[in-house]
């Protein structure tokens, strides 16, 4: 696996493009991986009413952007202290690639002292002795030439923007058997020896990549006219 060196302070909308331009790219044909982190940021699946899941009104007070991605999946809250990943391969099994991708980020995640479990909701967690917590949601999405999976890794989110952001309904809640998005997830910052997301991008690179790209001028103009003309 390659890890795709992207600059960072996007919004959000770019590094989606990104992912559609590498993914794309029919002539590649190793994988892909990027890290990158964003201002705050919500982000719903292609299918949700946005009304129904986001309080619209403390977003707009407070300057939390609103983008929906391609994939399917619940809504996400997003922030500097969020790391986002994006991963690329050529393959068109998307369900195997996505269940593959889980399992080799939850392993690079115990490499770096995170007690990582999987769940059949694509979600990446940690067991404590407080209990099970999500860390991690994952989506996955496929093109002609492959497949695209992105996912969140909470390090040091605020979780009141979060709880603010996003108001899933309470059936959703009630299924999981807790009062709200706060009691289901929680930061690993405490877990790592890094103190950014950035330093976390770096320890991740160094378990999963075996050599690194860049993009070209070439290459980032054509990511901004993916992101004018589908974001």
């Amino acid at each position: 696996m390659k890890q795709l060196i992207v600059p960072q302070h996007k919004r959000l909308s770019w590094y989606l493009a990104a992912e559609e331009y590498i993914g794309r790219q029919t002539d590649r044909k190793e994988e892909i991986i990027f890290f990158w982190w964003v201002r705050p940021t919500v982000i719903y699946g292609r299918h949700q009413v946005l009304e129904n899941e986001v309080n619209l009104d403390y977003c707009h007070a407070h300057n939390v952007d609103l983008v929906q991605r391609k994939s399917g999946g619940g809504c996400v809250y997003a922030d500097e202290g969020n790391l986002m990943t994006s991963f690329i391969t050529p393959s068109a099994h998307s369900e195997q690639v996505f269940q593959q991708y889980l399992a080799t980020m939850a392993d690079a995640l115990r490499q770096l002292g995170v007690p990582t479990v999987t769940t059949e909701h694509n979600d990446i967690l940690v067991q404590t002795n407080e209990g099970t917590h999500k860390i991690s949601g994952n989506a996955c999405y496929a093109l002609p030439s492959g497949t695209i999976v992105h996912g969140t890794l909470l390090y040091n989110v605020d979780f009141e923007a979060l709880q603010q952001a996003i108001t899933p309904s309470q059936a959703k809640l009630a299924k999981h058997g807790v009062e709200s998005v706060r009691q289901r997830v929680m930061n690993i910052a405490p877990l790592v020896q890094v103190t950014n997301v950035e330093e976390l991008s770096l320890q991740l690179a160094n378990e999963l990549c075996d050599g690194h790209i860049e993009l070209t001028a070439e290459d980032i103009e054509a990511i901004n006219e993916i992101e004018r003309q589908n974001y």
